[in-house]
């Protein structure tokens, strides 16, 4: 058996996760178990690289707050700001600290210098804004997306006037309050004036739909994007308000639902401008349904892989990231009888495996699920093989 497993390691290189699949991908995912390790998150960056050299990829998209993203894509794509300016507030969570990030974004603004448009490389992030702790108010996508339409229609065409939008909107602290978390009388979504701004985003973006043909030939391919941008992203805000003051038990698995769909509607996104890599965390992006524990019990939705990959078919392929041990956070060697532990007993200390072959070899004996002594670590879940197209393994995580 462990002969087996070792015949289906092979260095951590793009060609090799290629080899794995059937055709190139439109989005190709790379899943992470746990978020902040640099270690990790060089490896995306060399796997990116090797795909956009080998490849033709030319997107890459990660777990941030996608209207923040649209300042790294700038930076990026026509050097507007400053690096320090763009991973301050162009990456959300605060993951803009991390030094691999960084070094991504210097990479790709290096690479697309002098080169012309359609051979740049593009930056978004694909994740609402949204943290753990709250929503963010709609007005900066809901006042956008007017501004942009009351530019280039008729004011007669338009459903309301932006002072309109700003009564409605109020103050932006009634929308982000964290009390609205665990208390939904606290949430101002199901507000009369909220209630109102769910109709009227709704119009705007059918009036976006609706000017298609005037609205690309005025402004551009780029700015009608970021339009829909803008309006998916205020009808999601809305609705995901909407359900943060529903009271039912069945509250925080709609809002885990309403985060993957607009998750997933901006990776179809992403998906029209061409193959890209994605990264998130596992949970994010495998086929199977996600679980999470919370306060109110455990919840399970359908996540924005599975949303995807149910659309795309083909045209989405997932590699989950596994670690051997991360032992500044108490994750030490993996029990042998794991899928990690198993890994573990490899020579490599890092490889790319077959995933499904790995699961055939297998067979019947399905390996016990790994506990994680920390709650920041996800191991993997040995159903989830299968479905599953391949899995980087990193034996070590050092500490940095």
């Amino acid at each position: 058996m462990a002969t087996d497993i070792k015949d289906t390691a092979r260095a951590v290189e793009a060609a090799a996760v290629m080899r794995l699949l059937p055709a190139r991908p439109r989005l190709l995912a790379l899943g992470e178990p746990t978020h902040g390790e640099d270690t990790l998150l060089d490896v995306r960056n060399e796997l990116f690289r090797q795909l956009v050299e080998q490849e033709g990829y030319r997107t890459i998209a990660i777990e941030s707050d996608c209207l923040m993203g649209l300042a790294v894509d700038d930076y990026v794509t026509s050097g507007t700001g400053t690096l320090d300016e763009v991973m301050e507030r162009g990456i959300s969570h605060g993951w803009g600290t991390f030094a691999a990030n960084r070094e991504l974004v210097r990479w790709m603004r290096a690479y697309n210098d002098g080169r012309p448009a359609p051979e740049r490389l593009r930056f978004a992030g694909f994740d609402g804004p949204l943290e753990i702790t709250h929503a963010a108010s709609p007005r900066q996508a809901l006042t956008a997306l007017h501004a942009y339409l009351a530019a280039q229609v008729d004011a007669d065409l338009l459903p309301c006037t932006g002072e309109t939008l700003d009564r409605l909107l109020g103050t932006d602290d009634r929308w982000t309050d964290p009390a609205a978390m665990m208390d939904p009388t606290r949430s101002v979504g199901r507000s009369t004036e909220a209630g109102q701004l769910r109709l009227l985003a709704d119009d705007l973006v059918a009036l976006l739909d609706a000017q298609a043909p005037h609205l690309l030939a005025a402004t551009s391919r780029d700015g009608w994007d970021r339009a829909r941008l803008y309006g998916r992203t205020a009808t999601g805000l809305l609705r995901y308000h909407h359900s943060m003051a529903d009271t039912s038990p069945t509250r925080m698995t709609r809002l885990c639902t309403l985060r993957s769909s607009m998750m997933a509607h901006n990776l179809f996104a992403v998906a029209t401008r061409g193959p890209a890599l994605i990264h998130a965390h596992n949970s994010h992006l495998q086929r199977e349904k996600s679980t999470m524990p919370t306060w109110d019990g455990p919840v399970e939705w359908w996540g924005a892989g599975a949303l995807v990959s149910a659309q795309l078919g083909g045209g989405y392929a997932f590699v989950a990231t596994a670690l051997g041990t991360i032992r500044h956070q108490g994750v030490d060697t993996p029990p042998p009888d794991t899928v990690e532990g198993l890994l573990y007993a490899l020579p490599e200390d890092r490889c790319v495996i077959d995933a499904p072959r790995l699961a055939a070899l297998l067979g019947t004996t399905r390996p016990a699920p790994r506990v994680s002594p920390w709650f920041g670590y996800s191991p993997l879940d040995p159903a989830h093989l299968a479905g599953t197209d391949g899995i980087v393994f990193v034996k070590d995580v050092p500490q940095t």
